[in-house]
């Protein structure tokens, strides 16, 4: 009892600080070590590939999925701590305006991905980010085989280019992308604790939407890739494009979470969690 409480007395002192009032010092530590991975890694790409292929593809989108989450995390809380503050949400508060703006903007969802709830801005949190980093670590060989799959099934020479890539697009998006965003919710359902029901209640309310989200922008993205990009390089040139559409995903997975939240305790209770 005495180590739980002192854990959280930490916690909450740690998620306290911030740089300038409004980035969270612990979310930009942590966002730093990713990077600090990443450029590791980067500059000896080639040379992790040429040995262990397919274990560096797995670190590399296990990485990139923890910026990915990272940055959805500190969207959030950049957001929440906004509304927190006397008044509320204040003129200088700029950031908070867009990403509130760019969300009620968004056309796949009926509802908001950061909704305008005064609950305590929750801490880093960590259970999240590992789930994010397992997922993207442990679909790596799928997506690697995919791609490798994709690339003798519609082979691009120098006399038949524009027809293959096209090829590999329309099954990428036409069977993968179904059956990889089912994928991602349910194991992220399951891996938060849910059962069926979960399950069923999320891609209930998030597949199609995000389905469609998914429609306008990967496929602009995988033409380029099919197109352009070698073997080796598809894979992480998708991830590292997809860091803006995991934070989207992260943010989306949690959205509904935290309606639930919002609606059990009400708008103004403010908490720890």
């Amino acid at each position: 009892m005495s180590w739980e409480l002192s854990r959280r007395r930490l916690a909450r002192v740690i998620n306290s600080k911030y740089i300038y009032g409004r980035l969270p010092l612990l979310h930009a530590i942590i966002f730093f070590i990713e990077m600090a991975l990443l450029a590791r890694l980067t500059a000896r790409f080639n040379a992790y590939y040429e040995e262990r292929p397919l274990l560096t593809m797995m670190v590399t989108n296990a990485i990139l999925g923890g910026i990915a989450d990272t940055t959805a995390q500190t969207i959030t809380i950049l957001r929440q701590t906004a509304l927190r503050k006397p008044g509320g949400v204040g003129k200088d508060d700029d950031i908070a305006i867009e990403i509130h703006e760019l969300d009620r903007k968004n056309p796949m969802l009926d509802r908001d991905l950061i909704p305008e709830s005064k609950l305590l801005p929750p801490p880093f949190d960590f259970e999240r980010l590992t789930r994010f980093m397992a997922y993207g670590f442990g679909m790596a060989p799928v997506q690697f085989k995919w791609f490798k799959f994709l690339s003798k099934a519609f082979p691009i020479t120098k006399e038949a280019a524009f027809g293959p890539a096209m090829k590999r697009v329309a099954f990428d998006q036409l069977v993968f992308a179904p059956l990889g965003i089912a994928c991602f919710f349910t194991v992220m359902t399951v891996a938060e604790g849910g059962g069926r029901r979960a399950v069923c209640n999320k891609l209930r309310d998030m597949y199609v939407p995000t389905l469609k989200a998914n429609f306008l922008l990967w496929p602009a993205v995988q033409v380029i890739n099919f197109r352009l990009m070698p073997v080796q390089f598809q894979l992480p040139f998708v991830s590292t494009v997809g860091i803006a559409w995991t934070a989207y995903l992260s943010l989306t997975n949690s959205a509904e979470d935290v309606d639930m939240r919002t609606s059990q305790n009400g708008p103004s209770d403010i908490r720890l969690s």
